[in-house]
């Protein structure tokens, strides 16, 4: 995956983006930006690359400037030599990105572990931003959260490691079961699979699950910094078919974010970009073109079932 070539297994009419690549750091950045208009950054999560917001982007480009990164070792992304794939070195990789880019007056979308390296990010360039979209994500230490304990040692441990290295068990397993509305298509799951192709390419993805206990204090850090974020506007977009975040999540963003808009998407997956990609992106422009700005009153409100189709 090294140098700044898009691969020949890159579909053009599953990705019909322009590949491009910056130098961060030592590292080869992958990323797309496409449309214009206000600035949306997109920030995947494991074992994803800036492809499983595809959908979103297409729909959305017409309006909105369109940014999605690949963290080093993800998608088409090649980290440096010795790069250890913390969450906390995404972030400080996130935020040399913004500053490469000179990106402002942006609105954060983030997921899974998106939520945290991203809003790390706008902790140490809140100049940049100006609004948050959070999907099925978290920003705090699991510390007494026996589920996600269970899950970072058991996936995080020797075996788990071992089966993610050598089996590709985050793509294989956790890219169909995120998915509730409809199921990813061969094609796309070879975009995920050829993305962590061998058993070196896969540390990236084998590295995340024992940080969710194991990076307490970047988690705790994140946390810190929430109350300075607070008064920012913030559309919280919810799949509640997901396995990993569950009510109580969401409500602790509602909690934190006084000027909040929540859309649940009903029945959607842990991957809700992926899963009802025309229903994350309709709530992305409603919030922005509300009649009086993103700053609408804290409502909820359920959004059918996205009828499944084929990318």
């Amino acid at each position: 995956m090294a140098g700044t070539g898009r691969p020949r297994w890159v579909d053009d009419e599953l990705f019909p983006f322009e590949s491009r690549f910056v130098a961060i750091d030592g590292h080869t950045v992958h990323y797309v930006d496409e449309g214009s208009g206000p600035t949306l950054l997109l920030l995947h999560g494991n074992p994803t690359w800036s492809f499983v917001y595809r959908d979103a982007i297409r729909a959305l480009r017409d309006e909105f400037r369109c940014v999605a990164l690949d963290y080093p070792g993800f998608g088409l992304s090649s980290p440096r030599p010795g790069y250890r794939y913390l969450p906390e070195e995404h972030a400080q990789v996130v935020t040399a990105f913004v500053d490469a880019l000179a990106l402002s007056g942006v609105t954060l979308v983030a997921q899974d572990w998106g939520g945290p390296i991203g809003l790390a990010t706008v902790e140490q360039r809140p100049a940049a931003f100006e609004g948050l979209v959070l999907a099925n994500t978290w920003g705090w230490p699991v510390t007494g959260d026996l589920p996600f304990e269970a899950v970072s040692h058991l996936l995080g441990g020797p075996l788990g490691r071992l089966l993610v290295r050598q089996f590709n068990l985050f793509v294989n397993a956790m890219i169909p079961a995120g998915h509730r509305l409809r199921k990813p298509t061969a094609d796309e799951m070879a975009h995920y699979r050829k993305a962590l192709a061998t058993r070196n390419r896969r540390d990236a993805s084998a590295v995340l699950p024992r940080r969710i206990t194991a990076s307490r204090a970047f988690l705790a850090c994140v946390e810190a910094g929430l109350p300075a974020l607070a008064s920012l506007p913030t559309l919280i977009v919810w799949g509640d078919g997901d396995f990993a975040f569950r009510e109580k999540e969401r409500q602790r963003w509602e909690q934190i974010f006084a000027d909040h808009h929540t859309v649940i998407l009903e029945g959607a997956g842990h991957f809700v970009q992926s899963d009802a990609p025309g229903l994350f992106a309709a709530a992305i422009r409603d919030w922005r073109s509300a009649p009086d700005g993103r700053r609408t009153p804290p409502t909820r409100r359920g959004a059918r079932r996205e009828t499944p189709t084929e990318s």
